[in-house]
């Protein structure tokens, strides 16, 4: 029986993360996984195949609609080949799993294919391609998430479909109509508006990405409104029914009135729920709550004492990133070492167009919270920047501490704000002040220069373009 220091149990972003770190601190380390091919959701069916699409869609999307004001004129029809744009996001795909590959075999980590299920908190029992049973004295729980839905609903994966089945359609949809509107059935809306489906967003809150920062919710409505995407707000969906070339989707308003749906396709996007199938916990000590998560302690440690779970199976954002760090905090925590996470700066993403991103407290928590604060706020628009590209949607919003300064959130909508947040995290993480951020030099022109101008307006309200 091969034994091990570590053995890791999934192989997405933060299972693969945290089996190289251990790799790193000397640690002899095995990664289980039960698909061919590493890197989870997030690699195969989520983050990698979602953003292929939303920049092939997006490069369809400026041919047909804005190459000629840049001066570009084509000759011809533009066509859409859905299938070859799909082969393009496949290989991407493909790429990338073969690099998890390579990383495995770089850190002599040793891999098995098959379901890992515990005997005890020691032996692992995999069944699969690899049929065998190790023994690890730590092991770290990483299997991840799968998507939700609700209990009346019956996922056909034909006509009523999950994201995993939305990322490799064969064709573009009349209309969508997707059910949730946070992250998932915002970006892969947006790729199929941009294809030419017709789009209805249905959600049971009364705004899209209802957990980011309400100024967000508002902006990001009024651009997708623009692209002619329509949202039902409000919404508390009843039924849906598969009636053969279409779908019929049934919701009460906030006023109770019955509102009926149809399209071809109906996108179930509501939300993600933990995957913890075939571990077997219970004879390994392992407790899960009633939200089927795997109960931890702050250190990420389960009730068995040399078991610890990261990622989507514990409490938290569902983000690869969130993952990432708790993978490697874990990995160093086993080593011995005293890791930090800050939760409260974990970055959150939307990637349409334009990208919405956030870290830190939104304003309606500050005001929940009684935080007394300072709020600035500088529009796309007003950048040199952002006129050359034609981005000039979205805004950077500071909101800082009303009496010492330190920046307590930064949300932003805008081109690339996905990689703008990034200076909000490192500002956050080093506690600096708005000042501070207003005070550094940003290269012209740039889109990070709202940031500069939005930490301006939070300080004395002295941003000099508006």
């Amino acid at each position: 029986m091969s034994t091990y220091d570590v053995a890791v149990i999934g192989s997405g972003p933060g299972g693969y993360v945290a089996a190289i770190r251990c790799a790193q601190l000397g640690m002899k380390t095995a990664i289980i996984e039960k698909y061919s091919t590493k890197g989870g959701t997030c690699l195969n069916v989520g983050c990698i195949p979602s953003k292929a699409l939303l920049d092939s869609s997006h490069h369809y999307e400026d041919a047909i609609k804005h190459f000629e004001e840049h001066g570009i004129e084509l000759t011809g029809d533009v066509k859409l080949n859905l299938e070859k744009m799909m082969e393009r996001k496949a290989s991407v795909v493909d790429q990338t799993t073969k690099g998890i590959d390579f990383l495995m075999d770089k850190n002599k980590i040793d891999t098995y294919e098959g379901v890992g299920s515990f005997e005890d908190n020691t032996h692992i029992k995999i069944e699969g391609k690899d049929n065998t049973t190790i023994e690890a004295k730590h092991t770290i729980i990483a299997t991840g998430s799968k998507p939700a839905s609700l209990p009346f609903i019956d996922i056909d994966k034909e006509r009523i479909i999950t994201s995993t089945e939305a990322l490799k359609l064969k064709e573009v949809p009349k209309h969508l109509v997707i059910i949730g509107g946070g992250v998932i059935g915002l970006e892969l809306g947006q790729v199929y508006k941009r294809l030419g489906a017709e789009v209805t967003v249905v959600e049971y809150m009364d705004r899209i990405i209802p957990t980011m920062d309400k100024a967000q919710s508002k902006e990001l409505t009024k651009v997708m409104k623009k692209q002619k995407v329509k949202f039902a707000v409000s919404h508390k969906v009843t039924s849906v029914e598969n009636t053969g070339d279409e779908v019929v989707i049934k919701a009460t308003d906030k006023k109770d009135k019955e509102i009926e749906f149809k399209g071809d396709y109906c996108l179930v996007s509501v939300g993600r729920r933990p995957f913890t199938k075939g571990l077997n916990t219970d004879a390994a000590g392992v407790k899960m709550n009633d939200r089927g998560q795997i109960e931890v302690d702050k250190h990420l440690k389960t009730s068995a004492d040399n078991i610890y779970a990261i990622g989507d199976v514990v409490k938290g954002a569902m983000l690869a990133h969130k993952a990432e760090e708790e993978g490697v905090f874990v990995a160093e925590t086993i080593a011995g070492q005293k890791p930090h996470i800050d939760y409260n700066l974990i970055p959150g993403v939307v990637y349409t167009w334009p990208e919405v991103a956030s870290v830190g407290k939104t304003e309606e928590q500050l005001k929940e919270d009684k935080v007394e604060y300072k709020s600035g706020q500088f529009p796309m628009r007003a950048l040199g920047r952002s006129r050359a590209s034609g981005d000039t949607d979205g805004f950077v919003k500071i909101l800082s501490d009303k009496e010492t300064d330190e920046v307590l959130g930064v949300h932003i909508v805008g081109a690339r704000a996905a990689d703008l947040i990034s200076e909000a995290v490192t500002a956050m993480e080093f506690r600096a002040s708005a000042e501070d951020i207003a005070r550094m030099s940003h290269a012209h022109p740039t889109y990070s220069e709202a940031v500069k101008e939005a930490a301006l307006a939070a300080t004395e309200d002295r941003a000099l373009h508006i």
